[in-house]
């Protein structure tokens, strides 16, 4: 094979894109360093390791991946580096000007201060975010102003702003500091979709972002979705902007999250294909309507499975994207790597236990897969009989696909069902 200047990267059609990626992330030929590269015709740029180059059987591997799909080797002459890179640079920066800020106070550094400054950020324009915890010791605090402007220097921001701990209000309204600026207000950009926000009164989610190109990837046309839990729209524009929803029923009860919503649909000019429901969606005045719900809400989005149920079309049916934090064993001692065979629930009579699904992710031990499997498998079952008591009459679940967003906490991993949800 012949070696070209570049990166070596593998060039996919964008809605095998995640597909792709957690294959080569899973068989150690994923190149970390840099980020996937969007070409203009509708495919994506996959870096790869040059040292796996030899091993790539470029003729199986659709087949094995992604059947109906392509793939073919490509060079990205200019990459960019990944936001971890990114973050190491940043860092490094970050410490040169504070070590210039406490020489100029006659301080020294350590590794004790070290270990006090934030390892990692929200970047939002030109504001950044930091998490709780960091700049705790008593010396950072003689330093008044001149610290978060040493910060924001080194960063290469304008504005800094600090998280605290959700908010107990029953919106998870964030608990935000400015401390450098006065304007909170924000743009994010994320898959060319535009969000607009106030830091201190909405929550952004960043760890989301694998779940909301997954729902880009979607062919939603001609479907009606239903999205019970909108916030500032995550799920909802990909759904409008990339999915191609015919509509979308946006369901938020935090004012200040309604607010932005309203706004970045205008900002993506897709708000004449969006409902904006304000209020508890419980009181949700609609039925019969949706192919597809999604209950973006963790640590559990249980409150609204009744609502989902009555709001699928009970002639077709459709699918739930059920979100919830599922707390995994311990001392997993299984081995890694493979995918757990899961079972399809049902209330039907006479009906069989169904295929085996993957499980979107082949990096975490059996035992975790395990524990999302029951979990998966006991949703299933509860839904069909919830389906059951709304609506009347016997349904079918079948479990299509179990995707795993982030790990929340040890042993605790945000994850994604989709369930098919038929009637007998």
């Amino acid at each position: 094979m012949q070696r070209m200047n570049g990166v070596p990267a593998l060039k996919v059609p964008q809605r095998f894109a995640q597909t792709y990626r957690k294959h080569l992330e899973a068989q150690g030929v994923w190149e970390p360093r840099f980020l996937v590269q969007k070409n203009s015709d509708g495919t994506v740029a996959l870096p790869i390791l040059p040292a796996c180059l030899p091993e790539l059987d470029l003729l199986s591997l659709p087949l094995t991946v992604a059947p109906g799909s392509t793939c073919s080797l490509v060079y990205i002459q200019e990459p960019t580096p990944s936001k971890k890179e990114r973050v190491t640079s940043s860092s490094n920066k970050l410490v040169e000007a504070l070590q210039d800020l406490l020489a100029s106070h006659g301080e020294t550094w350590s590794e004790d201060l070290r270990e006090d400054i934030p390892h990692s950020w929200q970047h939002h324009g030109d504001l950044i975010l930091l998490g709780e915890g960091c700049f705790s010791q008593h010396i950072w605090k003689s330093m008044g102003k001149e610290l978060w402007q040493a910060v924001a220097h080194g960063l290469g921001a304008k504005r800094l702003a600090q998280m605290g701990r959700i908010s107990s209000d029953g919106f998870r309204t964030p608990v935000v500091t400015m401390l450098l600026g006065e304007d909170s207000l924000v743009t994010h950009v994320d898959n060319r979709i535009r969000y607009e926000f106030d830091v201190t009164k909405c929550m952004f989610s960043c760890g989301n972002i694998t779940e909301k190109l997954r729902i880009a990837s979607f062919d939603c046309s001609g479907e009606t979705v239903v999205d019970l839990y909108a916030g500032i729209g995550y799920f909802t524009l990909p759904y409008l902007v990339h999915a191609g929803a015919a509509h979308v029923h946006a369901c938020e009860w935090n004012p200040h999250a309604v607010k932005a919503l309203k706004r970045n649909l205008e900002l993506n000019r897709v708000s004449e294909r969006c409902t904006v429901h304000e209020g508890d969606n419980r009181q949700l005045p609609l039925h019969d309507l949706a192919d597809r719900v999604n209950l973006g809400l963790i640590p559990s989005s249980e409150d609204g499975w009744p609502v989902a149920c009555r709001v699928l079309k009970q002639g077709t049916g459709g699918v739930l994207h059920i979100h919830q934090n599922v707390t995994s064993p311990t001392n997993p001692t299984e081995p890694e790597g493979g995918s757990v065979p899961l079972t399809t629930g049902t209330s039907c009579p006479a009906q069989g236990q169904g295929t085996g699904v993957r499980v979107g992710s082949s990096q975490k031990s059996s035992a975790e897969r395990g524990a999302w499997k029951e979990w998966a498998e006991d949703t299933a079952s509860r839904i069909a009989s919830l389906l059951h008591d709304v609506l009347g009459k016997p349904w079918r679940t079948s479990i299509q696909h179990i995707e795993h967003v982030k790990s929340y906490a040890p042993h605790i991993h945000h994850l994604v069902l989709d369930l098919e949800c038929r009637p007998c």
